[in-house]
């Protein structure tokens, strides 16, 4: 599969496997952007807030992707309320630039093409970052972890198999195909956009049937 050079975008951890608000990165990264980010439209209006997350570089050090959440801020454990509900409500957009496969800046290497695979990938991995089987003993949480990334690794490669569904969203007010798919500790899908990025979002405690994506116009709003 075709993917970013640079590392998962996603917040250091605390001990015990809390996500670290003050890990995320400011806007700088962001606006060092050469394509637009995009989040989910005005038709969502909670719960608030929307927030930065991090962004990820390429091996020469350029900005390939970033996400923005909307709703609540999750944590890693994946505790459901009284209802048997999630605790928590949110939604996760990542934009990845549409690059081909190229040279590096000085020219010592091959940095690898995106995709709407790499979207898969990436929002199938952020999901697994906010997700811990509450039968599973801390310890095994990272062999638990290695072993579904690989899975999201070998799921994104086949967006035509059997564990993707086709979802119509409007992006930009246009209704775009999605590669969908649900799993026990939420969703995750993926697209591509008419101005030159990929688009992946996952999330748990709000459907994805009624999103739809925008482009963000003042992406400092949201630090």
């Amino acid at each position: 599969m075709e993917t970013t050079s640079g590392a998962v975008a996603q917040a250091p951890a605390a001990e015990g496997g809390q996500q670290v608000p003050s890990a995320r990165r400011t806007v700088d990264g962001y606006l060092q952007a050469p394509f637009p980010w995009y989040g989910l439209d005005e038709a969502f209006t909670g719960p608030p807030p929307r927030w930065l997350m991090q962004v990820g570089t390429s091996a020469d050090g350029a900005v390939e992707h970033g996400s923005i959440g909307h709703g609540d801020e999750p944590s890693v454990k994946n505790e459901a309320g009284s209802t048997g509900e999630p605790k928590e409500k949110f939604a996760v957009v990542v934009t990845v630039a549409a690059n081909p496969s190229r040279r590096s800046a000085d020219g010592t290497g091959l940095l690898e093409a995106t995709s709407v695979s790499s979207a898969a990938w990436l929002a199938g991995v952020g999901l697994l970052s906010f997700t811990w089987p509450g039968q599973m003993d801390h310890s095994l949480r990272d062999d638990w972890l290695d072993q579904q990334t690989e899975t999201a690794w070998v799921l994104a490669d086949d967006l035509d198999g059997p564990d993707w569904s086709t979802l119509s969203l409007p992006v930009d007010g246009v209704p775009t195909p999605f590669h969908y798919r649900e799993s026990e500790f939420g969703w995750v899908l993926a697209g591509s956009t008419q101005e030159g990025v990929h688009v992946g979002a996952y999330g748990r405690g709000m459907s994805a049937y009624g999103l739809g994506f925008a482009m963000i116009k003042d992406i400092s709003a949201y630090a």
